[in-house]
């Protein structure tokens, strides 16, 4: 019996799939994990709906995945699909439904943004080297998007103290915030003023988190940029970017054009425009910790969305 498990989760920028099977222990056995920059979120902040091109780019990597979908034999009761915080307000998600359905075989689940901080923190944790780079509790999973930001406190065993979605994202800040490439100054003071509003007001008492844990494609690049991990994803859990080092990529970024960094060597065209906002979310939530830096995670919202399907599937 094919017991394979495959989890789509579509962002404000990217669309990723992690095809798995069950492990012995409780874990997975990662088979397959792709993430391709679509921006579906494409001034959805501006107008509420999803642009014709964009859905056509979303749509164009579906199609794709259907076809690895087909090749490991998973079924459609054994794919789940989420989608966070560009699909949750739009007027037009209806069309992105039925092309989805079209393509995969599902609907997708448009998770609230505390479904979604959840799911991170169970993915972000599934890792052992993770678990291991940690220090002392309470733990602080973030998983900075495009179009929001979910910050959840927990303990190292996985129980959750508390989580909030916060709707501010690489793509959301940049098309809000930094017109200009390389961003002006009043820009930046404006965007940082906006996120330090929101976790000023976030309800979680960040100054007492001990260990802090980075998810999904925004804090892997700042690894990299920091130096503190190699491009290959495959090794990077478990390490660590120093606040230093952290604040350093931000300000390096911030003086560049998207054209400047988007030549640097490794970089995913795609991120070039927006790893700028994210670099700056990162940096102003770090600022606010007792945790010396972020610890690095693979494992995210995929994981723990996979890991819902093997414990429904029993």
């Amino acid at each position: 019996m094919n017991r394979t498990v495959a989890a789509v989760d579509c962002g404000t920028n990217s669309l990723r799939i992690l095809i798995a099977d069950p492990a012995p222990d409780g874990g997975l056995i990662e088979r397959v994990r792709r993430t391709e920059i679509v921006r579906l979120g494409q001034g959805v902040d501006a107008t509420g709906r999803f642009a014709d091109e964009a859905l056509s780019r979303t749509f164009a990597v579906l199609d794709d995945y259907a076809h690895l979908l087909a090749a490991y034999g998973v079924g459609s009761g054994r794919i789940r699909m989420v989608a966070t915080s560009a699909a949750r307000d739009v007027a037009n998600r209806d069309a992105f439904f039925a092309g989805v359905r079209h393509r995969i075989g599902v609907v997708p689940d448009v998770i609230s943004g505390v479904r979604e901080a959840r799911l991170s923190y169970v993915g972000a944790l599934g890792s052992a080297a993770v678990r291991d780079a940690l220090g002392e509790e309470p733990v602080l999973v973030v998983d900075i998007g495009g179009g929001s930001t979910e910050l959840v406190i927990g303990t190292g065993d996985g129980e959750i103290a508390g989580s909030v979605s916060l709707p501010m994202g690489s793509v959301r800040l940049t098309e809000r915030f930094l017109p200009s490439s390389p961003p002006a100054a009043a820009e930046l003071a404006a965007a940082t003023g906006f996120v330090d509003g929101l976790l000023d007001d976030c309800g979680l008492e960040l100054g007492r988190v001990r260990s802090a844990v980075g998810v999904a494609g925004t804090v892997v690049t700042l690894a990299w940029l920091a130096g503190a991990a190699p491009a290959d994803q495959a090794r990077m859990p478990g390490a660590v970017i120093s606040r230093a080092a952290l604040d350093a990529v931000a300000k390096s970024l911030a003086a560049r054009s998207a054209e400047q960094i988007r030549a640097v060597p490794g970089m995913h065209p795609g991120r070039a425009d927006v790893i700028t906002a994210g670099a700056l979310i990162a940096d102003r939530i770090v600022r606010r910790l007792a945790a010396t830096g972020l610890v690095v995670s693979v494992a995210d919202i995929l994981d723990g969305v996979a890991l819902e399907i093997v414990s429904d599937a029993g």
